[in-house]
């Protein structure tokens, strides 16, 4: 087993706004619940491992695109959201930053008590992957942030986060108990790492193996290892650029919400009258949900569907998130009554995107649609951060 990817990221201070946590939150619990009822734990388990996944996720919530901050928002957000309903769902997150990360060994071993797994051997796994990321690679990044994802089965996957002040860059390396080639839903396409063998369950004999092929890369030359990851580096730069985002990818998106003979079709998916710049949102998290890992080449992409927290590409569109939320709780509220065609409606809206996308040629060129995005922004309840300084200091704003 090795890991299934790092992402090198700019360092950004600061604290996510509660009227963007809290919305965060409810999006990225309704995205990991549809993909837990679509596909199962495993095909959860093994996008958190991706690096490239993450940060769509990330962005497709509104998150600076590129920031270190991403990391722990995003699990924050998925703790949050699904720790409460863990014994449904199948699946707990532990551990987070600083003081949260101490309590992971705690965390694991009652999770453990509750059903029936070797909480020692969680724990030592634990341990093993910090210690690995934090010690064994001299690369300069101090661990800061640990988080172990694990189901009721013992499959796992751990996401963490080191900082180097002298860059001021954050690593965050993917780990995932089981060598996966791919997501359930195409099978044909890979995804992280040379195929080891699966190692589902922790407490299974053949754990043991997995434990000694971690123990191996410590000894292993630093660059060898760092050969085998599935990288992504984010760019210094804030502002989401054209180099960084696939014109036909997005440009299949925008004609599905805005040219009629398609939105008419794509809003019938869904059983609603949707409007297009709600329709550009979903598809975006169709695809997130439904999504063969070859898609997330571009994370960049995904801050199409509800901008960034610091106005880049634009400013969070308020009333898109809500109506977003409120669509996609809807159809998984009426899929655990039995009626999934709603549900379904995501699946269909992400094929019907990319078949779209095989013959359509993008006219608009990427400033336009920037450009569109910000005049539309005031209309959709556009916030940023900026956005909270203004209304945090107006006895300063008075004085102009």
């Amino acid at each position: 087993m090795k890991r299934s990817g790092i992402a090198d990221l700019p360092l950004h201070g600061g604290r996510v706004p509660e009227w963007l946590a809290e919305r965060m939150t409810r999006l990225g619990t309704a995205i990991a619940e549809s993909i837990l009822c679509h596909y199962g734990t495993s095909a959860l388990l093994s996008r958190l491992s991706d690096p490239f996944w993450f940060q769509a996720l990330g962005c497709v919530l509104g998150m600076d695109w590129h920031s270190s901050g991403i990391t722990t928002s995003v699990m924050g957000a998925l703790k949050r959201g699904l720790n409460p309903h863990a014994p449904d769902l199948g699946i707990y997150i532990c551990g987070g930053r600083g003081r949260h990360s101490r309590r992971t060994p705690e965390e694991l071993r009652a999770i453990a008590d509750g059903h029936g797994l070797n909480g020692d051997e969680l724990v030592r796994t634990s341990r093993l992957t910090a210690r690995i990321d934090n010690n064994a690679i001299a690369d300069g990044f101090q661990i800061y942030l640990h988080t172990f994802v694990v189901s009721t089965q013992g499959e796992w996957t751990v996401v963490q986060q080191g900082m180097n002040e002298t860059t001021g860059l954050a690593r965050r390396y993917h780990w995932h108990s089981a060598s996966v080639h791919d997501f359930i839903c195409e099978p044909h396409t890979a995804i992280v790492g040379e195929h080891q063998g699966a190692i589902r369950n922790l407490v299974d004999r053949g754990a043991g193996a997995a434990q000694k092929a971690m123990l191996a890369m410590v000894r292993e030359p630093p660059g060898r290892t760092l050969a085998e990851f599935r990288k992504l580096i984010a760019p210094r730069h804030h502002d989401v650029r054209a180099e960084e985002v696939d014109p036909k990818r997005l440009g299949a998106v925008l004609a599905v919400a805005y040219e009629r003979e398609f939105r008419d079709f794509a809003s019938l998916l869904l059983l609603e009258n949707l409007g297009p710049r709600t329709l550009q949102s979903l598809a975006l998290i169709a695809e997130v949900i439904h999504g063969a890992p070859t898609r997330f080449s571009d994370p960049a992409r995904f801050s199409f569907a509800l901008g960034g927290k610091d106005r880049h590409p634009f400013p969070v569109p308020l009333k898109t998130y809500d109506e977003s939320i409120l669509l996609l709780r809807n159809s998984l509220d009426r899929a655990k009554l039995g009626d999934r065609e709603k549900l379904e409606g995501f699946a269909c809206l992400d094929r019907f995107t990319r078949a779209v996308e095989e013959n359509y040629h993008p006219e608009a060129g990427f400033a336009a649609i920037v450009a569109h995005e910000q005049a539309i922004s005031p209309q959709l309840g556009g916030r940023s951060v900026f956005d909270d300084r203004v209304r945090s200091e107006p006895a300063q704003l008075s004085l102009f």
